[in-house]
């Protein structure tokens, strides 16, 4: 950094990345001694940034609080880190046109190298997930809710049901959780009198109560949220009794999927399903054998997929042969 300006946007850039930085400091990491220092911090206030200088023998530089530089100033690997995390974003289903934009502002302002290698990445990258269908929530109320839960403040949420109907909410939000690329909040529902789980693009308007109140010790958002999905009350309720043991079985069925208890003869699992076709496949997916304990006619569906891959592994044959 030989040349004057080279130095004045690295002390700019040290200062987007710290709160605060010691004049000491700054002149170390610049090469230059703290009156040269003082006079970059003077120069930045000339062309309009407004650099804080504190006096005293612990003194420092800062931005001000609130202030946003127009030209965000990112290093190459701090670039590609934030195109990487969008594409990862994307995949996973967060709100979409906002991570799109967001994406495209970046790359515009690369250099054109580390844009094209950027590019040949995002053109090269695949995920062994598959995507993820995202259901955008209102950036306001996520911001909201985020602020209510760190301050332990109550909010007053209008929402929706997925049924179309509107209610008022009193609610004391634990925590936010992004799951399956839907955004939920939970916490305690004055109306309800018990914790709840929110689909937080389901809500229309939040409004930030003065009311407070202590978190539960026992509060987890994500165990919470994973328990109520496995919860919702679809068309069929179902007991499995697998055959295997408490440790695989929690490997390869997830909370949010059903709840699993131990049992002297293996591991029961309980679900609720709308399809028994699709968890007649999802049993045959586990590999493990397994007992049907209710419902009767997930027996039939289980039999008709053997019927089913019978017949084509018979076909299989046919032409193979």
């Amino acid at each position: 950094m030989s040349h004057p300006t080279s130095r004045l946007l690295a002390m700019l850039e040290l200062l987007q990345a710290n709160q605060r930085a010691g004049g000491a400091a700054l002149a170390e990491r610049l090469g230059v001694d703290q009156r040269t220092v003082r006079r970059y911090a003077e120069r930045l206030v000339e062309l309009g940034i407004p650099v804080i200088a504190e006096r005293g023998r612990y003194g420092g530089y800062r931005l001000m609080p609130g202030y946003k530089l127009p030209p965000l100033m990112l290093t190459d690997d701090e670039a590609t880190a934030v195109v990487l995390g969008l594409l990862t974003g994307r995949r996973l289903g967060l709100p979409g046109p906002a991570a799109e934009a967001a994406l495209a502002k970046v790359q515009r302002v690369l250099p054109p190298a580390l844009r094209d290698r950027v590019q040949a990445l995002q053109e090269t990258l695949g995920f062994t997930m598959g995507t993820r269908d995202g259901a955008a929530p209102a950036t306001a109320a996520v911001l909201t809710l985020a602020e209510a839960a760190r301050h332990r403040r109550r909010v007053r949420l209008n929402y929706v049901s997925w049924k179309g109907a509107a209610s008022e909410r009193e609610l004391d939000p634990h925590g936010l959780v992004f799951h399956s690329g839907r955004w939920y909040v939970t916490g305690y529902d004055h109306g309800r009198g018990e914790v709840r789980t929110f689909r937080v693009d389901r809500i229309r308007s939040t409004e930030l109560r003065a009311e407070t109140f202590e978190m539960p010790p026992d509060a987890d958002p994500v165990r919470q949220v994973t328990t109520s999905l496995a919860g919702v009350p679809y068309a069929h309720e179902v007991e499995v009794l697998l055959k295997t043991t408490p440790e695989r079985a929690r490997a390869r069925i997830p909370p949010s999927v059903g709840t699993l208890a131990e049992t002297s003869d293996g591991v029961l699992l309980s679900m609720r399903v709308e399809h028994l076709d699709g968890m007649a496949q999802m049993l045959a997916g586990l590999g493990w054998p397994f007992v049907i304990r209710r419902p009767g006619e997930l027996r039939d569906a289980v039999r008709e997929l053997a019927v089913r891959l019978m017949a084509q592994a018979g076909h299989d044959s046919a032409v193979d042969g």
